[in-house]
């Protein structure tokens, strides 16, 4: 177990952390700024976000710079980034933060890209995120930051750049899950 398999781990044991601070704690509790409705809840499940993405960056960073890639990771890696990544979508869907088609879409996205991974896997080839998979993460990544802060400073001036990046994320997650699908194809058509 290397240092950036670790990391990955640790990224998912961060999920259920932050699913616990921004349910447990009430919306309207300790309100910091009143125009966009910051309150601690949110600051506290954007500390706990940002340090889970920033372990994504880490992991990838270490295994490339030090030659520590191994299957687990490449594997383990995108599970932890769409756990994470989803999990905090749904919960800013549940506070009606985020467009549900948004979210819907971009879930429906992974669950295909994870269905063409099992067939490609069942033929002995395991498939690491590509450069547009990577980009829609750090869309992602970057819209549920802005959303955990609810849209922070940008509220001020009334600029929806969390809806931006989320619809941003949205296109880059349909368009990278069109390039897997037609980079995996011959791997579906076989099996019919």
């Amino acid at each position: 177990m290397n240092l950036p398999n670790k990391l990955t781990l640790a990224r998912i044991m961060m999920v259920p952390l932050v699913v616990i601070v921004y349910l447990a704690i009430p919306e309207t509790w300790a309100v910091i700024e009143p125009t966009s409705g910051l309150a601690i809840r949110d600051i506290l499940a954007f500390i706990i976000f940002a340090a889970a993405s920033f372990t994504d960056y880490l992991d990838g960073h270490i295994a490339r710079s030090q030659n520590l890639i191994t299957s687990f990771g490449k594997f383990a890696d995108p599970i932890a980034d769409k756990m994470l990544v989803n999990t905090l979508l749904i919960l800013m869907v549940y506070s009606h933060q985020a467009n549900v088609v948004a979210v819907l879409l971009m879930i429906a996205r992974d669950l295909m890209v994870d269905g063409l991974r099992m067939l490609a896997s069942q033929h002995g080839k395991v498939v690491s995120a590509g450069i547009y998979g990577k980009c829609k993460t750090v869309l992602q990544m970057f819209a549920i930051l802005f959303l955990l802060l609810r849209n922070w400073p940008f509220a001020l001036i009334h600029i929806p750049v969390a809806t931006i990046l989320l619809w941003c994320a949205t296109f880059m997650s349909l368009y990278s899950g069109y390039v897997y699908f037609m980079k995996l194809k011959k791997y579906v058509f076989e099996s019919i």
